[in-house]
């Protein structure tokens, strides 16, 4: 532990070499005699103390917990030699805070005492914290010392994102050939009714429609759309962000990319993931809860991260944006990199929608008139952005905190049923 001296300590110190320089000054033996008791305590104080002998531990009860929720800090602290008054101070990053009614008080072990106190922990942001470290201070019983240790544990606490609430998810255009619970747009086996089509040989028995036949005088069937899996893959832009800690377009598109892979990985489609920014991250389209908890792993090291070299669609590896699969791109619309690489997805064939993280409410304009026109000729970039997009066949919602996601999704899924109206 690291030694430091006490205002007491300092004090009686500081009364001691007055009254010897007092002597020195003044020729005076009955000054040294006031200041040698306290230099007798100074010294015997620095002689006589012994740094007290602890040992600590920290253990969680839980390493996975949702944004809102609290994990339970158990801190074992055992004591080779007795030590009073200790503080204990949780090093806790910025994100994570102490609950307001448990800040642990001074404890006092007896030599070989052991004592388990117990925290809770409330998970403000989602990310990956290191917790468990400490800083413990001690006391001597005359208090003329002050002993200050850290103890670094190695626990990590993994906040994901509370996802949004979602009922109805975005159809993909094509499905893939393994079951799922997608209806897909061809006709084959499947509980979705498609049509009534003559009977022909080979058909079964079962998928006769008796009400049709007897009125036409001919056998016919009923014909179905399979249930399918889809790809889902959610791209991320990840090149700016806009507003401050807490509350901008990123932690927007982290909670909406969580609630999207639960939803779709609930209905047995593969979801893969691309962290498009100044770092290109990516996760294979996978399904199950193991591909879950990747996924949510793969969130919780999701940055910001500026750069200005010129990125495109083909920094990402083959194999993680599969043929047929939905591209659901989750972007402010602000950096020209992103926006380029939906359009050369587009391009290439791929199925792309696109949720418009909304910077809007986060920009605040300049008080003057330039302010305000440059403000107002920016809104209309975007709009006429927006209208690039319809006009190459990619839908485009946009979504903020005074929107439910599901809104957004709607709206683009309507686009969709008007984009392939207007196409037929």
């Amino acid at each position: 532990m690291t030694r430091l001296l006490t205002p007491k300590l300092g004090a009686y110190a500081a009364l001691a070499t007055a009254g010897f320089l007092a002597a020195l000054l003044f020729a005076r033996t009955e000054a040294a005699v006031l200041g040698l008791p306290f230099a007798l305590v100074a010294i015997l104080g620095l002689a006589m103390v012994r740094e007290p002998q602890l040992e600590v531990e920290s253990s969680l009860d839980r390493d996975r917990v949702l944004e809102g929720e609290r994990a339970a800090l158990a801190i074992r602290l055992r004591a080779a030699s007795a030590a009073s008054a200790l503080e204990l101070v949780p090093r806790l990053p910025e994100g994570l805070t102490l609950a307001d009614d448990d800040h642990p008080g001074p404890v006092s072990l007896a030599a070989g005492e052991e004592r388990t106190l117990r925290l809770q922990v409330d998970a403000a942001h989602w990310g990956a914290y290191d917790v468990g470290s400490l800083s413990v201070r001690a006391r001597d019983r005359w208090g003329l010392l002050l002993f200050e240790r850290t103890f670094v544990a190695a626990l990590t606490l993994r906040v994901y994102p509370r996802p949004e609430a979602l009922r109805a998810m975005l159809a993909p255009l094509e499905t893939q050939v393994h079951a799922g619970n997608t209806v897909s747009r061809e006709r084959g086996d499947g509980i979705e009714f498609a049509d009534v089509r003559q009977f022909v040989a080979g058909d079964r028995v079962r998928h006769v429609n008796w009400r049709v036949s007897a009125r036409r005088g001919e056998l016919h069937v009923n014909q179905h759309h399979p249930e399918r899996n889809a790809d889902v893959v959610i791209f991320l832009d990840t090149f700016l962000e806009v507003g401050d800690r807490g509350r901008t377009t990123l932690d927007l598109a982290i909670r909406g990319a969580a609630g999207l892979a639960a939803h779709y990985l609930r209905d047995r489609d593969r979801v893969g993931l691309i962290g498009f920014g100044g770092i290109t991250r990516w996760l294979r389209p996978g399904m199950g809860t193991t591909q879950l908890y990747r996924f949510m792993d793969s969130l919780l090291d999701t940055r910001a991260v500026a750069s200005y070299a010129w990125k495109d669609i083909d920094v990402i590896p083959a194999g993680t944006l599969p043929p047929k699969a939905l591209l659901l791109a989750l972007s402010p619309l602000v950096d020209e990199r992103a926006v380029a690489a939906l359009f050369d997805a587009r391009g290439r064939g791929f199925d792309v929608a696109v949720i418009e993280l909304d910077p809007v409410p986060f920009v605040v304009p300049r008080p003057d008139q330039r302010g305000a026109l440059a403000f107002r000729l920016w809104l209309l970039q975007r709009d006429a952005l927006r209208e690039r997009f319809r006009a190459a066949g990619i839908p485009v919602a946009t979504w903020n905190e005074m929107r439910p996601l599901e809104a957004a999704l709607e709206e683009v899924r309507s686009s969709r049923r008007h984009g392939a109206r207007a196409r037929a």
